[in-house]
């Protein structure tokens, strides 16, 4: 087990497998499931930040590695048959005479009970030896210097600080979780979302205070939050045009839902360093924030043409701008903004609200999205929103979200780029409704799929290159999660589709 270097995910459950579980703690394993097992000794602390950890089953013991139950190394719990059942058993010449089979429960009897005593001997003589090495630890701690390490076996992780003072040992409460491993060809990485860790009450001494607007001062630039310099609602809040006085613009996110009310000052104020270390070309940068008085607002850059959203929906002007090839690198942007928070930023990021709206356009037309570090403000109820929208991936109604939940939704975006219709659109015929469920049956047949393109591009692209746009949708709306490919797979088709097309 310790040479799969490569594996993230691993699944033993119902097995009746046996032994301790030190050989998996150093494995880069987000996903492991021992549910129903034999495993014994204590769990090693690494294996506790897994992000999909499941461990329920197992006679778990922190002194001694209990003996498996009614199973030799050689049996199997499939052994054992009822009465009367018995497949490639013994004929009846083979069946033991009563006498025979009394004694010989006899003699097991006997085994049990002479075990099962030596069992508590060994017991209560670990016990002792496990009290007797803690003092003689405990003893050998008060020996050492200011400067010494805990070793590695301890429960708790510790960490060191420089404050221009004598180092301070302290117990870290949020271990950074374990990092999903670089993904090859034809493995699929399953990861739950993860926790931005704290960093400690003092994180906003490591924010640059110029990054730190006043309510009176933002209140000043969008016209006290009127309604004229409304740019957009969502689910988080209402987003207004902030007018600087040196003529510059940004875009206020004023965060109004129940959920990031409740949040403290302190968290509120790790969320803003986490997203500050977010920075791609394409991805809306967080220029500051505002945390004052009980309200918090984001202070983002401005895109000048809008979101993705309205220019293939709603504005005409824009829309004739988007031709084939347009259409292509915007998707190419887009899927490399994804690519970047799943696998580059630190810490790595799940977006879990990815949709043409959030993906908004600068004076170029190129992608900037938006949204990026803000999913541990949304609420657990927004899953059923996220799957009426159409952009949902179908794990969501188990309440699972993954990085490959943000491919399934990226995959819905390149099927508005092709198409022209809404992931959702009401006023459609039942079936036509839901883009995902209409398209997908004609993205393997060319003329089935020539139909379905936007009118609006009069057919100015290649057979071929829509052919590979399809194939590429395909992969990343598949049903289930582990069969979708990374980021990373999907940036290089589109890489090269572009090359092909210059």
């Amino acid at each position: 087990m310790a040479n799969l270097t490569l594996i993230s995910t691993l699944h033993l459950q119902d097995n009746f497998l046996t032994g301790v579980l030190d050989v998996l703690q150093d494995l880069p394993l987000v996903d492991l499931d021992i549910e129903n097992n034999l495993f014994s000794g204590p769990i090693p602390p690494k294996l506790l930040n897994i992000p999909d950890f499941r461990s329920k089953g197992n006679p778990f013991n922190t002194t001694i590695i209990p003996s498996s139950p009614a199973l030799s190394p050689l049996s199997s719990p499939f052994d054992s048959q009822p009465p009367g059942l018995e497949v490639f058993g013994p004929s009846s010449s083979e069946i033991p005479h009563p006498s025979k089979s009394r004694l010989s429960k006899t003699v097991v009897s006997v085994v049990i009970i002479g075990f099962l005593i030596l069992a508590l001997f060994a017991l209560g003589f670990c016990i002792y030896v496990s009290r007797w090495r803690k003092e003689k630890s405990a003893i050998k701690v008060g020996d050492h210097t200011k400067n010494s390490m805990p070793k590695e076996s301890s429960s708790y992780q510790s960490h060191h600080k420089e404050n221009g003072e004598e180092n301070k040992e302290t117990i870290s409460k949020n271990p950074t979780p374990p990092l999903p491993p670089q993904p090859l060809t034809g493995e699929r990485t399953v990861v739950k979302p993860v926790p931005i860790p704290s960093t400690g009450p003092n994180i906003s001494t490591n924010i640059d205070s110029s990054r730190s607007f006043s309510i009176s001062s933002l209140q000043q630039y969008t016209n006290s939050f009127s309604q004229e310099n409304i740019i957009g609602r969502g689910m988080l809040g209402t987003v207004y045009r902030a007018h600087l006085p040196n003529g510059k613009l940004l875009a206020v996110k004023k965060l109004e839902n129940l959920d990031s009310r409740q949040w403290s000052d302190e968290d509120f104020m790790n969320l803003v360093s986490s997203i500050l270390k977010i920075q791609n070309e394409n991805i809306v940068g967080l220029v500051g924030y505002c945390c004052e008085h009980g309200q918090r607002l984001f202070v983002h850059e401005h895109c000048k043409n809008g979101t993705l959203h309205e220019a293939l929906h709603l504005d005409e002007d824009i829309h004739e701008k988007l031709s084939w090839k347009a259409r292509v690198n915007m998707a190419l942007q887009a899927a490399k903004a994804l690519e970047y928070l799943h696998e580059a930023c630190q810490p790595l990021v799940v977006h879990r609200n990815f949709k043409s709206a959030n993906i908004l356009l600068d004076e170029e037309l190129n992608v900037r999205v938006s949204d990026c570090g803000l999913a541990p403000l949304i609420p657990l109820s927004y899953i059923s929103e996220l799957q009426g929208s159409g952009y949902g991936a179908p794990e969501l109604e188990s309440g699972s979200y993954t990085y490959q939940s943000d491919v399934y939704s990226f995959g819905v975006v390149m099927l508005e780029l092709l198409t022209g219709r809404k992931a959702h659109d009401r006023s459609r015929a039942r079936g036509e409704q839901y883009l995902v469920r209409w398209a997908v049956p004609r993205l393997h047949d060319i003329e089935a799929l020539s139909r379905m393109v936007d009118p609006s591009l009069d057919a100015a692209y290649s057979s071929k290159s829509l052919s590979r746009f399809a194939d590429i949708i395909s992969l990343c709306v598949q049903v289930e999660p582990e069969f979708r490919p990374p980021m990373s797979e999907i940036v290089q088709y589109l890489e090269h589709m572009t090359k092909m097309q210059d």
